[in-house]
């Protein structure tokens, strides 16, 4: 890693490894690089060869695509969180040949690398812009479903936050799987090979010297640490590690962890794709959107995309592999026509394969905007503007926490709240959080083309135990937020205040929109329902696997991106036993 500038608003003392200098290429010229790395100190040899390093891997990229093949060994479809680990695994086989079909672009623009600024991605052209059917239980709201359409996907948009997820969602993994390496005990060995945690030491939870890298707040707002201390005030016990010993019991509340490194995003695509694109057997493709899949039978043959206004069809000898995510997964599913057979009839897809679970079991964790207090005297926000987050039960008897709300240090209002209440600009949140909903949604395609797009029903609160469980995340969010720990940094509360019983309620539904964390709709499991089995085979098509959030059986307690990363580790680890 070297320090580097260019006009771009990068800085010395930034960082960049080969494959990001190669993605930049076209930003800046060579000889600005060589003179910022003697200017740092660097000897010119050691300047130069590793300039000539980046440029070789740009060079490899552009040559492997200049030179498309008509068939791979393997395709894998969207480079987000989960199909960037899927590539990196599969390119480690030098025989393998390999093609990455991502249907955005480069993630070497600001609003990725700055994590500070992550909410400008949203509704953006990163953003593949889906919105929910409206619905009753959020007061006839359409809620927005940002999902990244970018090299690195929902990692390079979201929030940066490193959670791992609790030690039931894993072992219910493997029971709906009938797999125990699904389970918690081999997720640990998986975190553990990747991991490099620069926080306390824990020899059975945690790993040094991985691939990925996550740090806890890095000299955060003094608001952060004074939420630890106000949680602790109304009963909730505070560690050093969200993702340790905590997320084995009742929960509790700590600093959030960044995958943030040097001030910079570490995304997955910075962790596994980047260095893996020098290799010669891995072919990245951006702007490539997969219409649907080529079959023979009942066997995945390849894909039919669309690629610098070509339309294309690509072979694939071995596999595909999806990891579109939880929308866009089983829409290519579906027009493929392998989904609910009445459903494709309606839709005009003729149908291949009648596997009535694709699309259904849509699951998000509901993200209420929100609690808001002024400050006496604004902080700026630092970090990724989100450094404290607390995990707990909304009912003691639950199994384990269901709760997951997080402070903001901006305001942070919707379409709705926003106007409800004199919301200032220096002002900071907390956004309760409900993390194990009961609600199920499904997705839908409307037509049989890509054009037609996609119905989405995220029933967000359709279930009354959602709706109660998140009004006790606003009432538990206050009471950290009015505790005595907090005073300093109160001006006055901005919203809700007091509401009590329907006015709360109502309150609740109109503040209620999506955590990003969309999982659940070609879920892993043994019974007619599920859409992919153990091994992440689609149930009856061979030649075909889904490794993304959508074969989640249930959401994981917590941020998704890394319990992504650990569904392509899982897949790359299947694919190596075949």
């Amino acid at each position: 890693m070297i320090p580097y500038q260019t006009s771009n608003n990068l800085r010395i003392g930034d960082t960049v490894d080969a494959a990001e200098w190669a993605a930049m290429r076209g930003r800046t010229d060579r000889r600005t690089f060589l003179g910022v790395l003697l200017a740092a100190g660097y000897s010119l040899t050691a300047a130069d060869a590793m300039a000539q390093q980046a440029d070789a891997v740009r060079a490899n990229q552009e040559a492997l695509a200049a030179a498309l093949q008509t068939s791979y060994d393997y395709i894998v479809v969207g480079a987000g969180s989960s199909g960037c680990v899927v590539a990196h695994r599969l390119a480690e086989n030098s025989a393998a040949r390999v093609l990455l079909l991502e249907a955005g672009g480069s993630d070497e623009v600001d609003s990725v690398t700055n994590p500070g600024i992550w909410f400008t991605n949203i509704r953006s052209a990163l953003d593949w812009g889906y919105t929910a059917e409206p619905s009753k239980a959020v007061n006839g709201r359409a809620l927005i479903l940002p999902m990244g359409k970018v090299i690195g996907g929902g990692s390079s948009i979201n929030g940066s936050i490193y959670a791992r997820g609790h030690q039931r969602d894993y072992d219910g993994w493997a029971e709906a799987a009938g797999d125990r390496m699904w389970g918690y005990e081999h997720v640990l060995e998986i975190f553990r090979r990747i991991e490099d945690f620069q926080g306390p030491a824990d020899a059975r939870r945690r790993g040094r010297g991985g691939l990925f890298h996550s740090q806890i707040a890095n000299d955060p707002n003094p608001v952060a640490p004074a939420m630890v201390k106000a949680a602790k005030s109304v009963g909730i016990p505070s560690f050093d590690d969200i993702n340790g010993a905590m997320m084995e019991g009742a929960g509790g509340c700590a600093l959030a962890q960044h995958a943030i490194k040097d001030g910079r995003r570490h995304s997955v695509a910075r962790t596994y794709l980047h260095p893996a694109m020098a290799k010669p057997n891995l072919t990245v493709l951006t702007g490539a959107e997969v219409s649907r899949l080529m079959l023979a039978g009942h066997r995945a043959t390849g894909i039919e995309m669309t690629w610098r206004g070509r339309q294309l069809k690509i072979a694939a000898g071995k596999e595909v592999i999806l990891c579109a995510g939880a929308i866009n997964s089983p829409r290519i599913l579906m027009h493929s026509g392998i989904g609910d057979a009445n459903d494709l009839k309606k839709a005009g897809v003729a149908v291949t394969h009648n596997l009535p679970g694709v699309g259904r079991n849509f699951q998000d964790h509901v993200l209420a905007a929100g609690c808001i207090w002024e400050y006496p005297s604004a902080l700026p926000p630092r970090n990724n503007a989100a450094e404290c987050t607390l995990f707990w039960k909304s009912d003691a008897g639950l199994p384990g926490p269901d709760l997951q709300p997080i402070q903001v240090e901006i305001p942070f209002a919707n379409e709705v709240t926003g106007k409800q209440f004199q919301v200032v600009p220096g002002a900071w949140s907390i956004a309760p959080g409900l993390v194990k909903p009961k609600s199920r949604g499904r997705v839908m395609v409307r037509g049989p083309e890509v054009k037609d797009g996609m119905r989405i029903e995220a029933n967000f609160l359709q279930h009354p135990g959602d709706l109660k469980a998140l009004v006790r995340a606003v009432e538990l969010s206050r009471e950290i937020g009015n505790a005595r720990e907090m005073r300093e940094f109160v001006k006055r509360e901005v919203m809700p205040g007091p509401l009590k019983g329907k006015a709360l309620e109502d309150f609740v539904r109109n503040a209620a929109g999506t955590y990003y964390h969309e999982v659940g709709t070609c879920r892993m499991g043994r019974d007619r329902d599920a859409v992919v089995d153990a091994q992440l085979r689609v149930r009856g098509i061979e030649g075909l696997r889904v490794a993304d959030g959508s074969i989640m059986p249930e959401v994981t307690t917590g941020n998704t991106m890394i319990p992504c990363v650990v569904i392509g580790e899982r897949m790359g680890e299947i694919l190596k036993s075949t």
